[in-house]
């Protein structure tokens, strides 16, 4: 739940560096981070970027976990749909980082969209009925069967393809899709 706060707007490498920072302070659970001052938090998360405002969003998630005992069976035990409805009043968590708690963290069947998901979907020509995080969400969801695995892969392999050939430079002829997909048709 950490990392999906600490990968807003930044590399999953430099987010690393921030767990590894609160890994060796001690503070790598949440009552340590609610115990901890905010500049402190802010100083050791530090190398994720945007630290002052990442250390508020992490106090507002684990005053949310708190909520729960800070137990993932408590939260594993509630629906999906309030859960999501919950983690969307967190302050600093949308819908991208409450999709990626669920189904990464807790469990719940869940597609995550993320930019690479939409650069991808949108450069093969698969249309969707809006720009909109919920409209590529249900593009993938009624045609997926609803597995915690299936999503989690699915989102894996989507992630892989945008690195090594849907950049936004793209690499088309690297992409196992360029056969289907109408940005590499089309040069």
């Amino acid at each position: 739940m950490i990392g999906a706060i600490l990968t807003q707007s930044a590399a999953w490498l430099n987010a690393g560096k921030a767990i590894a920072n609160l890994k060796a302070a001690g503070a790598l659970s949440p009552a340590a981070i609610r115990n901890l001052p905010l500049a402190e938090l802010a100083r050791i998360i530090h190398p994720c970027g945007y630290f002052n405002a990442k250390a508020l969003k992490l106090k507002a998630l684990v005053e949310w976990f708190g909520d729960y005992a800070d137990n993932f069976d408590n939260l594993s035990a509630v629906d999906t749909d309030i859960l999501r409805r919950g983690l969307l009043e967190v302050h600093g968590i949308g819908p991208e980082t409450a999709d990626s708690i669920l189904l990464y963290a807790i469990g719940k069947p869940v597609f995550v969209i993320d930019a690479y998901t939409r650069r991808i979907i949108s450069r093969i020509g698969f249309s969707v009925e809006k720009e909109s995080y919920d409209s590529y969400q249900r593009l993938f969801t009624a045609n997926l069967a609803a597995d915690t695995q299936l999503y989690n892969e699915y989102h894996a392999l989507l992630v892989k393809l945008a690195k090594d050939a849907c950049r936004k430079k793209s690499l088309c002829l690297n992409c196992c899709l360029k056969d289907l997909c109408c940005f590499a048709r089309e040069g």
